[in-house]
């Protein structure tokens, strides 16, 4: 008896003919294919084993949406960032909340990873993204983020979240490396900011509200340092990053 693919397995046979169909091959990177595939096993595509005629992806995926040569944070979110809306609507508590810019951009950019980059970690991934380009205040505030969404503090009316209930379970412990954060960010000078991402945060979930990225161009444009070569052209410490979210399926 033939058994119904997965959409897991659905999915990979539409990708499939999809490469099949490019003038280059795409081999997809072991930290996307962990966990469907053990990422101790043999590679899911190794050397010596293309198609004859056939060569390895090594620029952009046409499958994608072209980037500008020189792209902005702008054209990040236009082109690989999405569907944004929640972190549009967290920046839009905070412009409401009267929060000063730097606030409302740590805000709109607090789960930037998860929306374009990695998922696991993504405060810390986002702050690396981010640093070179917005002050420190910001960028620690997203890493602190990280651990802070996962304490109460009734002080400033910040309760644990029903979601985190729903989609973790009741008896969800955060792991110790993130208690340990949290002890160490609960006393710093910028406590009170990275807890502000976590207030905005939790109101941010309204399917049938709809924020326009546009409302922020003059905030990002005031508070966020755009590089004059493009975001991953600028020899920063996370161009690397920047141009790993242009060009996801590069061979190398």
């Amino acid at each position: 008896m033939s058994m119904t693919p997965t959409a897991s397995e659905r999915l990979d046979a539409v990708e499939a003919e999809m490469s099949a169909n490019l003038d280059r091959v795409v081999a997809r990177s072991v930290l996307f294919t962990s966990g469907d595939r053990d990422p101790s096993g043999p590679m899911e595509m190794p050397f010596g084993s293309l198609p004859p005629g056939k060569y390895v992806l090594q620029g952009a995926d046409p499958r994608l949406k072209k980037m500008p040569p020189k792209p902005t944070l702008l054209d990040f979110f236009k082109y690989r960032i999405g569907p944004a809306n929640h972190l549009l609507q967290s920046a839009k508590h905070a412009l409401r909340g009267g929060h000063p810019e730097h606030v409302v951009l740590a805000c709109l950019l607090h789960d930037i990873a998860v929306m374009g980059f990695i998922r696991a970690d993504h405060g810390y991934w986002g702050a690396q993204l981010l640093e070179p380009y917005v002050t420190e205040e910001v960028s620690w505030a997203i890493r602190a983020h990280q651990s802070l969404r996962f304490f109460p503090d009734e002080s400033v009316g910040y309760s644990y979240p029903e979601h985190y209930i729903k989609i973790f379970g009741p008896n969800y412990q955060p792991e110790p490396y993130i208690v340990a954060e949290y002890e160490r960010y609960r006393k710093h000078k910028w406590y009170m900011t990275a807890r502000l991402i976590c207030l905005n945060d939790i109101y941010s979930f309204d399917p049938n509200v709809i924020v326009a990225l546009d409302e922020f161009e003059d905030i990002i444009g005031r508070n966020f340092r755009q590089p004059e070569e493009g975001l991953g052209f600028d020899n920063t410490p996370s161009s690397h990053m920047w141009r790993t979210m242009m060009w996801p399926t590069r061979f190398l």
